[in-house]
C-alpha cells in the first residue's frame, strides 16, 4: 500500500475493498474493529490522515481540499477490484469528496456517509478555535462514547492537535458545487445525533444520480460504537450483490 492507506485484511478472492475514512480527530485503527464482522469477499482498508498514530509529527494538511486530493491520488492505486467508501462524520465529507475526483478516472461503486449533513446543509463553526475546556465541552456533546477519552488528560493532550486540525478542516470547508455522482449513496444515521436531522440526511439525494437509501439506527453521533455489528450487517447488505432470484 502506501502512507495513506491500512490494509487490515487482504483476501484473494474479495469482490469489493472497503475504504473507510475516520472521523475528525480519530485514526484508521477506529476501523480494525470492523475485521470480525466482515465476510472474505470484502477486503477492509482504512485512510490514515496525516498527523496521528504511524504519521504522527506530519503536518497537517492545509484544507480539506488538499486532504482529499492526496486521498484521492492514494485511493485511485486499488484498482484491482470495485471500491466502497464509507465515511464517518468529517470521513463522511472527505470520502464524498474523494469520491468526485475519482469519478472521471475510475469511479467507486458505492458511497456510504455516516453522520455528516449533505455540503447543502454545511454549518462553519469556531470549535478548532475554542480553549480546553471548550474543546472537552464538545467532545462530550457529541457523544457521551467521548466521556473516557475527556477523562484521560495525558491522552486528550496528545490527542488535542490532531482534533483541533481535523475540526479546522471541517469548519472552515466549502464544497465546490461540480460533479454529481452517479453512484448508489447510502446515508447512515443515528436517530439522536444533533449534528445530522433525518431531513438533512435525506438532502444526499441530490449528490447523485444512483440508487439512494438512507438508514437509521439507535443512538447519538457516534451510534457505530456500540452497535458495531449492526452497522457492518448494514453496510454489507447495502454494498455486496445480492443473489438474484429464479
Amino acid at each position: 500500500m502506501n502512507t495513506w492507506l491500512r490494509p487490515f485484511t487482504r483476501y484473494p478472492h474479495a469482490v469489493i475493498r472497503l475504504v473507510c475514512f475516520p472521523h475528525a480527530g480519530g485514526a484508521a485503527s477506529a476501523y480494525r474493529s470492523w475485521v470480525p464482522y466482515l465476510p472474505t469477499t470484502v477486503d477492509l482498508v482504512a485512510v490514515q490522515y496525516p498527523g496521528r498514530e504511524d504519521r504522527f509529527g506530519e503536518p497537517f494538511p492545509a484544507d480539506l481540499s488538499d486532504l482529499a486530493d492526496q486521498a484521492a491520488e492514494a485511493v485511485r492505486t486499488l484498482a484491482d477490484r470495485p471500491t466502497v467508501l464509507f465515511g464517518h462524520s468529517m470521513g463522511g465529507a472527505v470520502a464524498h469528496e474523494v469520491a468526485k475526483r475519482l469519478a472521471g478516472v475510475r469511479p467507486v461503486a458505492h458511497l456510504v456517509v455516516s453522520g455528516r449533513q449533505p455540503p447543502a446543509h454545511h454549518r462553519a463553526g469556531q470549535v478548532h478555535r475554542a480553549d480546553s475546556e471548550g474543546l472537552r465541552a464538545e467532545l462530550l456533546r457529541l457523544s457521551a462514547a467521548n466521556r473516557p477519552l475527556v477523562d484521560n488528560p495525558a491522552l486528550l493532550d496528545v490527542m488535542t492537535p490532531a482534533i483541533r486540525a481535523d475540526y479546522r478542516l471541517v469548519e472552515t470547508y466549502r464544497a465546490v458545487p461540480s460533479t454529481v455522482l452517479r453512484c448508489p449513496v447510502t446515508v447512515f444515521l443515528g436517530e439522536e445525533d444533533r449534528e445530522l436531522t433525518e431531513a438533512e440526511a435525506g438532502d444526499w439525494r441530490t449528490e447523485t444520480t444512483g440508487a439512494f437509501a438512507v438508514r437509521r439506527f439507535p443512538g447519538d453521533h457516534f451510534y457505530l460504537v456500540p452497535h458495531r455489528a449492526r452497522v457492518v450487517a448494514a453496510l454489507l447488505a447495502a454494498v455486496l450483490p445480492q443473489p438474484s432470484t429464479p
